[in-house]
Protein backbone atom coordinates (compact mmCIF):
# COMPACT_ATOMS: atom_id res chain seq x y z
CA UNK A 1 0.00 0.00 0.00
CA UNK A 2 2.81 2.28 1.24
CA UNK A 3 4.63 1.72 -2.28
CA UNK A 4 1.47 2.38 -4.10
CA UNK A 5 1.12 5.63 -2.65
CA UNK A 6 4.83 6.78 -2.95
CA UNK A 7 4.50 5.81 -6.95
CA UNK A 8 1.18 8.14 -7.51
CA UNK A 9 2.57 10.87 -5.18
CA UNK A 10 5.76 10.85 -7.40
CA UNK A 11 3.49 10.91 -10.67
CA UNK A 12 1.85 13.66 -9.66
CA UNK A 13 4.71 15.98 -8.77
CA UNK A 14 5.54 16.83 -11.97
CA UNK A 15 2.38 17.25 -13.07
CA UNK A 16 1.80 21.18 -14.57
CA UNK A 17 -1.54 22.52 -15.04
CA UNK A 18 -0.63 22.56 -18.59
CA UNK A 19 -1.02 18.78 -19.05
CA UNK A 20 -4.80 19.10 -18.38
CA UNK A 21 -5.48 22.44 -20.09
CA UNK A 22 -7.36 23.45 -22.82
CA UNK A 23 -7.71 26.62 -24.62
CA UNK A 24 -9.23 28.15 -27.83
CA UNK A 25 -6.70 29.98 -29.78
CA UNK A 26 -7.80 32.41 -32.24
CA UNK A 27 -7.26 31.54 -36.19
CA UNK A 28 -6.57 28.07 -34.95
CA UNK A 29 -9.14 26.69 -32.43
CA UNK A 30 -9.22 24.30 -29.31
CA UNK A 31 -5.14 23.45 -28.61
CA UNK A 32 -4.95 20.86 -25.43
CA UNK A 33 -1.24 22.59 -23.95
CA UNK A 34 0.04 18.65 -22.51
CA UNK A 35 2.87 18.94 -25.01
CA UNK A 36 4.18 22.84 -24.37
CA UNK A 37 5.93 24.60 -21.52
CA UNK A 38 3.93 27.85 -20.53
CA UNK A 39 5.15 30.62 -18.25
CA UNK A 40 3.21 33.37 -16.52
CA UNK A 41 4.48 37.02 -17.75
CA UNK A 42 3.87 39.55 -14.76
CA UNK A 43 5.87 41.91 -15.98
CA UNK A 44 3.97 43.12 -19.43
CA UNK A 45 0.56 45.42 -19.52
CA UNK A 46 -0.73 43.03 -22.00
CA UNK A 47 1.38 39.45 -22.36
CA UNK A 48 -0.09 37.57 -20.30
CA UNK A 49 1.49 34.22 -20.28
CA UNK A 50 3.54 32.47 -23.62
CA UNK A 51 3.41 28.60 -24.03
CA UNK A 52 5.75 27.06 -26.52
CA UNK A 53 6.42 23.25 -28.06
CA UNK A 54 9.92 23.24 -28.95
CA UNK A 55 9.48 20.19 -31.04
CA UNK A 56 6.93 21.72 -33.08
CA UNK A 57 8.44 25.30 -32.94
CA UNK A 58 5.04 26.61 -32.23
CA UNK A 59 4.24 29.17 -29.80
CA UNK A 60 0.74 30.58 -28.31
CA UNK A 61 0.85 33.96 -26.47
CA UNK A 62 -2.19 35.36 -24.17
CA UNK A 63 -2.53 38.82 -25.17
CA UNK A 64 -4.95 39.77 -22.23
CA UNK A 65 -7.44 37.22 -22.52
CA UNK A 66 -6.95 36.24 -26.02
CA UNK A 67 -4.53 33.45 -27.30
CA UNK A 68 -2.35 34.09 -30.47
CA UNK A 69 -0.61 31.62 -32.75
CA UNK A 70 3.21 31.59 -33.93
CA UNK A 71 4.23 28.94 -36.58
CA UNK A 72 8.01 27.74 -37.07
CA UNK A 73 9.34 29.88 -34.13
CA UNK A 74 12.92 28.53 -33.32
CA UNK A 75 13.20 27.89 -29.67
CA UNK A 76 16.15 30.89 -29.42
CA UNK A 77 13.14 33.05 -30.65
CA UNK A 78 11.38 31.83 -27.54
CA UNK A 79 14.07 31.98 -25.14
CA UNK A 80 14.80 36.24 -26.16
CA UNK A 81 11.30 36.94 -26.10
CA UNK A 82 11.36 35.54 -22.30
CA UNK A 83 14.62 36.91 -21.69
CA UNK A 84 14.07 40.67 -23.29
CA UNK A 85 14.43 43.55 -20.57
CA UNK A 86 10.38 44.29 -22.39
CA UNK A 87 8.60 41.60 -23.66
CA UNK A 88 6.43 43.88 -24.89
CA UNK A 89 8.43 45.81 -27.04
CA UNK A 90 10.27 42.05 -28.25
CA UNK A 91 7.53 40.79 -29.33
CA UNK A 92 5.39 43.99 -31.61
CA UNK A 93 9.79 44.26 -33.00
CA UNK A 94 10.31 40.68 -33.53
CA UNK A 95 7.52 38.21 -33.17
CA UNK A 96 4.35 40.39 -34.33
CA UNK A 97 6.12 41.87 -37.21
CA UNK A 98 4.57 44.34 -39.77
CA UNK A 99 1.67 43.97 -41.50
CA UNK A 100 -0.39 40.99 -42.12
CA UNK A 101 2.54 38.77 -42.78
CA UNK A 102 4.84 38.92 -39.63
CA UNK A 103 8.07 36.45 -39.25
CA UNK A 104 5.97 33.83 -37.78
CA UNK A 105 2.46 33.87 -39.19
CA UNK A 106 0.81 31.14 -39.00
CA UNK A 107 -0.78 31.91 -42.77
CA UNK A 108 2.65 31.76 -44.23
CA UNK A 109 4.29 29.11 -42.34
CA UNK A 110 3.49 25.44 -41.33
CA UNK A 111 0.93 24.86 -38.85
CA UNK A 112 1.44 22.23 -36.74
CA UNK A 113 -1.42 19.67 -36.36
CA UNK A 114 -1.88 18.42 -32.77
Amino acid sequence: MFRVAVLITASLAGATWAAAETVDVKYYGKLDLATFACTDVSRSSFINRACYDKSQQFMVVQLRSVYYPYCEMPAATFEAFLAAPSVGQFYNANIKGSGSDGPFDCRTHRVPKY
